[in-house]
């Protein structure tokens, strides 16, 4: 299967099935006109003078986190987020050594402007990032076929292929997210995207609602942690016995010092994504934990985001990258999904979302989904749900609402 991040001819043989023959007209001259505009993520990564992976280490290790250190070798607490703590009631100089385990329901901090992160430096140890577990959003039959009116004909399964190695020449922009929940360690799948007031510096990244926040049952999550080209040569678990952190994170790892979601996913979403499904995207901000340059810098490569939301007939093909960590997966590897997209809806109230056919598991949401337009590759949506037999994922369409969350995320904290 394909890359949507490979150069090829349009005498390239194209992929087919049944179900791309019976789509219009129109859809497959967008796809032929795509196929000749395809790029390579390797050549993003040349352009924003990207090296190679160990390169990216040294410059992420270069130097001590403006945040990271209090001064004594520790993780520090910055000083709006602690207050924060405090004004929550919770042990500001414990939080560090472990309260922040304590998810007293009183304590959980839930509200849009309540986002608390300190880096606590070394927590992600090797070890802890392959034993975290998958962040899934699963739907039952019912709910997956909550509003067959308007949703298209559920589609044909693509099976999940292993993107190449090193990650960091094929896939850079796509990482793996880390943070704790209530139920312990947990994983989703993120990308880099360009940060349009802080061009060529932008600290951005592109992950799930639910990667976040638990919806309108909960809080914010807590530690979450950005590690780009994880596990960059796609080592099995066997050979990463004793890997050092520089094997699982090449570049270096990156928390998130704000994060935002939508509304509608704070207000509607719950353990099978719910109403909030349809709005399940969030932007981080992330600093290094050991370091001084942009994300960007540092990995050499990010995405601008299509906030026109196309419709799914004339979006042409989308691919959808990831770290799937649910069976038959373990989380290591990355793989990817290419697809037409067709629409879904789980009610008439709600934005229509996209749904590609893939196999891949939990772990791969928030993971982006990207198309080509006008010769770049962009974001276009994220994995949100899936069935519980892994067939498809569907993921929002990114409008206004989108934009709105990501250029205030951009010009509030895109200069920190």
């Amino acid at each position: 299967m394909r890359s949507l991040f490979e150069r090829r001819t349009t005498s390239t043989t194209r992929a087919t099935s049944t179900t791309i023959a019976t789509r219009t007209t129109k859809a497959t001259r967008t796809s032929l006109a795509a196929s000749s505009l395809l790029i390579a993520l390797a050549l993003t990564a040349t352009a924003c003078g990207g090296g190679s992976a160990d390169e990216g280490a040294d410059r992420a290790g270069a130097t001590a986190s403006r945040e990271a250190d209090g001064g004594d070798g520790k993780a520090g607490i910055p000083a709006d987020i602690a207050d924060r703590l405090a004004e929550a009631g919770i042990d500001v100089d414990a939080w560090k050594d472990g309260g922040w385990r304590d998810w007293d329901k009183d304590k959980w901090l839930s509200e849009a402007e309540d986002f608390a992160n300190p880096v606590i430096e070394g927590l992600w140890k090797p070890e802890r990032m392959q034993s975290a577990q998958v962040a899934d959003k699963t739907l039952s039959t019912k709910d997956a076929s909550a509003d067959p009116g308007v949703s298209d004909p559920e589609p044909a399964p693509v099976r999940a292929e292993a993107e190449k190695t090193p990650y960091h020449r094929n896939a850079a922009p796509v990482g793996k997210v880390f943070f704790d929940s209530p139920e312990g360690s947990m994983v989703c799948s993120g990308t880099v995207i360009k940060d349009v007031n802080h061009p060529g510096k932008s600290n951005l990244v592109w992950t799930a609602g639910h990667c976040v926040h638990a919806g309108q049952s909960g809080g914010w999550y807590r530690n979450i942690m950005f590690a780009p080209a994880y596990n960059d040569l796609g080592k099995s678990q066997a050979e990463l016995g004793n890997a050092s952190s520089s094997e699982m994170a090449p570049y270096g790892n990156w928390w998130a010092d704000w994060a935002s979601t939508s509304s509608g996913w704070l207000q509607g979403g719950s353990a099978t994504g719910g109403a909030g499904a349809a709005y399940d995207y969030a932007v981080l901000h992330v600093q290094p934990e050991q370091g001084a340059k942009s994300l960007e810098e540092t990995v050499g490569a990010a995405l601008d985001v299509d906030f026109s939301a196309p419709s799914a007939a004339e979006s042409g093909e989308m691919g959808a990258w990831g770290y799937p960590a649910g069976p038959p997966y373990n989380g290591l590897q990355m793989f990817k999904c290419i697809d037409r997209p067709g629409r879904f809806s789980l009610s008439p109230a709600l934005p229509t979302m996209y749904r590609i056919g893939c196999t891949m598991t939990g772990g791969s949401s928030g993971g982006g989904w990207f198309r080509v337009v006008d010769g770049e590759t962009v974001l276009v949506s994220n994995t949100s749900i899936g069935p519980a037999d892994s067939t498809w994922l569907a993921g929002p369409q990114l409008g206004q609402d989108a934009q709105a969350l990501y250029d205030n995320m951009s010009r509030t904290y895109g200069g920190r």
